[in-house]
């Protein structure tokens, strides 16, 4: 009996690009594998798979990981600024904003 193939997908975006390209393999086929052949790593040559984080459908995974038929394969980029701290601005800048704003003259 023959093994049928698995097709995954690997996914990166930037802020003004992005790549989804379907890989096949035999079954057993890891996330590393897939990303080496979707041919991801020469288009997007600032992709380091010992600092980018991986995940399969939102949820971070190993790049010796065992890909199913179907399932999408995303890297992901370092995050730019603290989300936490960013809302923590907002919010200071919105109290600012505020403050005295229903003060009459």
């Amino acid at each position: 009996m023959v093994d049928s193939l698995v097709q995954v997908e690997v996914a990166y975006a930037k802020q003004n690009e992005q790549a989804l390209l379907t890989v096949e393999g035999k079954p057993g086929l890891t996330v590393r594998e897939a990303i080496e052949r979707s041919g991801i790593l020469r288009r997007f040559p600032e992709i380091d798979l010992e600092k980018n984080k991986v995940g399969i459908y939102g949820k971070l995974t190993t790049l010796d990981h065992p890909l199913e038929n179907g399932d999408r394969v995303e890297i992901y980029r370092p995050l730019i600024a603290d989300p936490k701290v960013q809302r923590k601005k907002r919010a200071a800048q919105g109290k600012k904003m505020r403050k005295g704003a229903g003060e009459k003259r």
